[in-house]
């Protein structure tokens, strides 16, 4: 795999039908710069809106991947993604002047030959790769799918699926070396559907621009002649149709034996593209789709963060710290003595934190608190499990040191037993709603397996500069 970022030679056009919506589009792929990573630019509409490639983009899955912001959508995203991952392009421009790409064959085929066309550029800076160290599994139950990401120092997929149809049956494929196999195995396989789905898209509004020039359609039960020709009439087909022998609308040939399956794993990569960078890893996927695949980039995408943001505050890494104090202290404005929390042993990104605070005789407010039997105030406990909250919500910005957390209220608290000299607290705080600007925080608060403390924190997110005009 390329260790610096790869962008295109130069800007690349092709024009055609979308697959669902039917409308013509122009796309051209432009050269981008370092770090500026994959997005889609809609130049029709005012202020050449721009969708980055990632997956918080993602609002439908329908049949698709669908990207947005706001009123600006881009549909149909996964063929093209897939063609400009599958090339290992880190920066690209995606300008179209519709709502969704041309569709070309069904398959990543002709974007990969515009990316060849344009010719590949090496840039300086590194690639910002994601190392999955430790495995990540995902199970879907309704949809009966499971995907694993294991630690690899390379890019695998192994994909499988079972239809339980004679058509089609149980197929699998792998991908083993993306710049060996991707353009002449995967690439060219296309889309495909089954005949028995063909008239419910058609009536759900999809597939109007598809033909069987762009798809391949699976016969997977007789159809009377009738309904054949209502269905080909609905797709705007004048030739004739026939259901081949060869279980395929029109006997049109398979490009491999399991074209589908091929086809799948390629919907499988474009849709991984929006975790938002190249990852290293082996991908076991069983019954994928578009829906699952995007709940698994954005499982992996948090992950990502998570290690890019740790990687910003945590220079040095310790075994079983996230935080230790010193990348606390960038991320938080307390200091002496109101600092209450001393690492972060865990951290799961927008869900749950873990910290930890020491007790110790030497914290200012055993002075008074109370003289000669020393309790830690219940307050300061509440404050103690606020900071470590605090951590949490802060890690949903950008840049934190510009952001502080206020208190707006305090329910549900309760304190179970004291807090004295030598005790750890171990404080876990979980995310229990997060609107705007404004998250509650459930809390809770040990000394070894006793719970001494819990509550309920709201709390606002604002920026610092603005409490600076208003002070």
């Amino acid at each position: 795999m390329f260790e610096r970022q790869r962008t295109i030679g130069k800007a690349v056009s092709l024009s055609g039908t979308g697959l669902h919506t039917g409308t013509s589009c122009t796309m051209t792929f432009k050269p981008a710069p370092e770090n500026y990573g994959i997005r889609f630019v809609r130049v029709d509409l005012g202020g050449n809106p721009e969708i980055p490639a990632v997956a918080e983009y993602v609002i439908d899955i329908s049949r698709g991947t669908t990207l947005g912001i706001g009123d600006t959508k881009v549909y149909t995203v996964e063929h093209v993604l897939a063609a400009i991952y599958g090339m290992q392009i880190d920066n690209i421009i995606i300008e179209l002047d519709g709502i969704e790409p041309p569709v070309g064959d069904g398959s990543a085929m002709p974007y990969v030959e515009k990316i060849q066309e344009a010719g590949i550029v090496t840039q300086k800076e590194p690639r910002d790769y994601l190392i999955i160290d430790e495995t990540v599994m995902y199970h879907n139950e309704e949809e009966n799918v499971d995907i694993v990401a294991l630690p690899l120092d390379g890019y695998r997929i192994t994909v499988m699926v079972d239809y339980h149809n004679p058509a089609l049956g149980s197929q699998h494929t792998g991908l083993f070396d993306l710049e060996k196999e991707f353009v002449k195995e995967f690439a060219p396989a296309r889309t495909f559907c089954f005949l028995s789905e063909v008239e419910h898209l058609i009536d759900s509004g999809l597939i109007k621009g598809g033909n069987l020039d762009n798809a391949v359609v699976i016969v997977d039960h007789d159809m009377p002649k009738e309904k054949l020709e209502r269905i080909t009439e609905k797709l705007n087909i004048t030739d004739e149709v026939t259901i081949g022998q060869n279980g395929i609308l029109n006997e049109k040939s398979l490009r491999f034996k399991n074209e589908p399956v091929r086809h799948k794993l390629l919907d499988m990569i474009g849709d991984l593209a929006l975790i938002g960078a190249p990852i290293k890893a082996q991908l076991l996927a069983a019954r994928p789709g578009h829906k699952v695949n995007v709940e698994f980039a954005k499982k992996i995408r948090k992950l990502y963060q998570q290690k890019k943001l740790v990687k910003k505050y945590q220079h040095l890494k310790k075994e079983g710290v996230v935080f230790d104090i010193q990348a606390i202290q960038k991320i938080l404005p307390h200091r002496y003595p109101f600092l209450l929390v001393d690492k972060i042993i865990h951290l799961e990104l927008d869900k749950k934190v873990i910290g930890i605070k020491s007790v110790t005789v030497n914290e200012p407010f055993f002075q008074g608190h109370f003289p000669g039997q020393p309790i830690m105030p219940g307050v300061l406990i509440i404050e103690a499990m606020a900071q470590t909250g605090g951590i949490l919500m802060l890690n949903s910005y950008i840049d934190p040191s510009t952001k502080l957390v206020f208190f707006m209220g305090i329910n549900n608290a309760k304190f179970r037993k004291t807090v004295v000299p030598g005790d750890q607290l171990v404080i876990e705080a979980e995310l229990l709603r997060k609107k705007s600007k404004v998250v509650v925080i459930r809390a809770k608060a040990f000394v070894g397996n006793n719970l001494v403390a819990e509550a309920d924190l709201t709390a606002a997110i604002v920026d610092r500069e603005n409490q600076k005009e208003n002070s």
